[in-house]
């Protein structure tokens, strides 16, 4: 987290929200469309081809059925009618020539391709190749303007097989198939435009949710970020949205609130110093001094000036700490290396102070292996180590730094019998410049354990802090262990 002073930030919109609502919109209604229209097209295909099919099939039967009634009558008028089921058949036959086909005309040819009987128009038609001698089954022609050739074998005892054939053209076909096309053709058009009309209603108010959440989204500011959307608490994937945006809106938030307390703080903290540094200063130049006189200002200044680097360093490890996980070199580290420089460097800073090291590894891997950027997990570990010491001081109890692998993580625990803090102080531990009140004779800015955290968070790691009033704390680091 960087303090970059005023905040200035606002979360809008670009006014092309509309167009690109609009655009969904009809996108939809497009679509919607198009998938009606292919499925009506299809259907419509189905029943033209159905009825085309169907009827062709009937018509046929009933020029094949008007070659049989000829043949009956031309050899049966040679012949009396004796049987009765014969005579019952020419008579159902006789009955479907009451009406005339268009264009009708039936040949009755002899086995060796005479004409023996025409009825009908007279007309020059050519029989089709191959069908006076072929006895396979049906005999038919079908042409594009609904014209037919039907064929029939008619067997007459004693005399052999005759071939029947019959012409017509299906005028009631072609104009019951007009008319279909027209009437499919028509409801394919209306079907579109109505089903285009709905589409665009029913998507608008579809999308009227997220037309909302926009203008909620563009009206949010950086000053008023306590505003959540509305419609977050569905089921649907306008409410998911919603939601998402929301939680986004409270990580913003802690993050604006926690970029101004920082800068706040880290205000008034570099303020100190300088106070003291512009103080020492104005007050040596009131005044000519001895030269032990100008040492002690300079020495206060010197004091002061070291509190500023002290402070200016640590918020810049806070700020690098913050920083995007993938721009920060990363490399395998062992663990008990760095805790033995942090070890060495404590003990030069508090000499004082003592601290016991204990090493919990098990015999198959000893390695404490981790990958970590060493500057920060060094500065982590000094951080935890010297605020031990700092409120361990004057107690005869040394500080305790146990390193131990378990589940593939390693933990660094340090524990001290120092001051302790209470519950509420506890929780507040990782807020920067935050000091407990009986931490307040002791040196420092409140800056150590925040950082450290954002360390642990920057490697994947955490820390967990337990501490009583009077009873001591214990600092635990984890960190993924590299396989």
């Amino acid at each position: 987290m960087r303090g970059r002073g005023h905040l200035n930030i606002k979360l809008t919109i670009s006014p092309l929200h509309h167009f690109t609502a609009m655009s969904i919109r009809l996108r939809l209604a497009l679509q919607f469309a198009a998938i009606v229209a292919v499925t009506l097209l299809l259907f419509s295909a189905l029943i033209y081809v159905f009825t085309y099919y169907s009827r062709g099939e009937f018509f046929a039967d009933s020029l094949r059925n008007r070659a049989r009634v000829v043949a009956h009558v031309y050899f049966d008028g040679q012949h009396p009618l004796t049987d009765q089921q014969h005579r019952e058949a020419y008579s159902r036959y006789l009955r479907q020539l009451y009406r005339s086909l268009p264009d009708e005309e039936v040949r009755i040819y002899a086995p060796d391709g005479r004409v023996l009987f025409r009825e009908g128009q007279t007309t020059q038609r050519a029989l089709p190749p191959g069908w006076l001698n072929t006895i396979a089954a049906p005999l038919k022609v079908r042409e594009a303007d609904q014209r037919y050739t039907i064929g029939i074998h008619y067997s007459v005892p004693g005399q052999g097989r005759f071939l029947v054939v019959a012409w017509s053209v299906d005028v009631d076909t072609q104009r019951q198939l007009r008319t279909l096309r027209g009437i499919l053709g028509l409801g394919l058009l209306v079907s579109m435009v109505l089903t285009g009309i709905g589409g665009w209603v029913f998507a608008g108010q579809a999308l009227q949710p997220m037309r909302r959440a926009v203008q909620e989204m563009g009206s949010i500011t950086a000053y008023d970020m306590h505003r959540r959307l509305s419609g977050a608490d569905g089921q649907d994937e306008v409410s998911q949205l919603a939601s998402t945006f929301n939680s986004l809106l409270d990580r913003l938030e802690t993050a604006f609130v926690g970029q101004r307390t920082f800068v706040r703080d880290a205000s008034h903290e570099l303020r100190t110093p300088l106070t003291v540094i512009i103080g020492e200063l104005e007050v040596a130049l009131l005044q000519e001094r001895n030269v032990e006189g100008y040492q002690q200002v300079l020495r206060s200044t010197l004091d002061a000036a070291r509190l500023l680097k002290d402070l200016t360093n640590g918020l810049l490890q806070i700020a690098r700490a913050s920083d995007d996980p993938s721009q920060v070199p990363l490399k395998p580290l062992h663990l008990d290396e760095l805790l033995l420089q942090a070890h060495e460097e404590v003990q030069r800073r508090h000499p004082t102070c003592r601290i016991d090291l204990h090493f919990q590894l098990p015999a198959e891997a000893p390695d404490p292996l981790v990958r970590g950027n060493e500057a920060l997990l060094l500065s982590a570990i000094l951080n935890v180590l010297e605020n031990a010491c700092k409120f361990s001081s004057g107690t005869e109890q040394p500080v305790v730094a146990t390193l131990a692998a378990l589940d593939g993580r390693i933990s660094l625990e340090v524990r001290d019998q120092g001051v302790g803090m209470s519950e509420a102080d506890r929780q507040q531990v990782f807020v920067p410049f935050f000091r407990a009140d009986n931490a307040r004779g002791v040196p420092g800015h409140g800056i150590g354990l925040p950082l450290t955290h954002k360390i642990m968070e920057l490697h994947g790691g955490s820390i967990q802090v337990q501490s009583a009033l009077g009873q001591g704390t214990t600092v635990t680091l984890e960190l993924p262990k590299l396989q």
